[in-house]
């Protein structure tokens, strides 16, 4: 599949890579969100999805949980049968779904939640544990079909109010095993070909320069800003997939 990218889109590819781990080094999240809708323009989302998907995995599991005590399984608990339910059904769905309609729908996806960054400064209430089925339903549907369902996870927990180290433990329990459950639909639904993990190989890398850098620096620019910045860029991919 390398054979029919130029180089131009080998380098942006490249670049496109090392930028999304970069952040997710930074900020602990968002390189979905941001590797998926660029890459979409090259490869097809069944291509991209499960990659981007195995790769965050393992970005997630190369941090680890340093604080295993500070886990709130009570929250998560509630969460899984509704984030299954959504993994079989977008199984399902990318199997069925024309693939055009799918990319459509991602920008338009990603263009929602860019004006939600830009615009929200988050949940102010305190959401009782019902949430956790909207929550773990749309993560696991958005999640497994376009590889972007952190931010309704992210959402519940701060809906929750957790402490900043019991957050933290928790959403990397909740993509470990929200990843887990995704990588496995993938493999046995047969979309990691000899193709996708030749292309694992080459990215795998690049993503560990980038998650190495962003770990590594300690920027001045304030979470609102790094946020906005987010955003913008958010609005100009999910815009590219929408008019494409």
């Amino acid at each position: 599949m390398l054979e029919s990218l130029s180089s131009l889109e080998l380098l942006l590819a490249a670049l496109i890579i090392i930028t999304a781990f970069f952040v997710r080094g930074i900020a602990g999240f968002g390189s979905g969100l941001i590797a998926i809708p660029l890459l979409a323009q090259m490869l097809p989302l069944s291509v991209v999805v499960p990659l981007v998907g195995l790769l965050d995995y393992l970005a997630s599991t190369s941090h680890g949980v340093k604080h295993r005590q500070a886990i709130s399984w009570g929250d998560i608990l509630p969460l899984l049968p509704f984030t299954f339910t959504g993994v079989l059904t977008a199984l399902y769905l990318f199997h069925t779904l024309d693939a055009e309609l799918l990319r459509k729908a991602l920008g338009g996806f990603i263009v929602l939640y860019a004006l939600y960054t830009l615009l929200s400064s988050g949940p102010g209430f305190h959401g009782s544990r019902w949430w956790a089925i909207p929550g773990g339903a749309l993560g696991g549907l958005i999640g497994t079909l376009f590889g972007t369902g952190g931010p309704f996870y992210v959402i519940y927990l701060r809906l929750r109010h957790l402490q900043k180290s019991s957050f933290r433990a928790t959403i990397a329990i909740v993509f470990l095993i929200d990843g887990g459950s995704r990588i496995i639909g993938y493999f046995f639904s047969g979309f990691y070909t000899g193709d996708t993990m030749y292309l694992l190989a080459a990215a795998l890398p690049i993503m560990v320069i980038g998650l190495y850098v962003g770990g590594h620096i300690h920027t001045t620019i304030s979470q609102q800003s790094f946020q906005r910045g987010i955003g913008l860029l958010l609005v100009g991919s999910g815009l590219a997939l929408l008019l494409r």
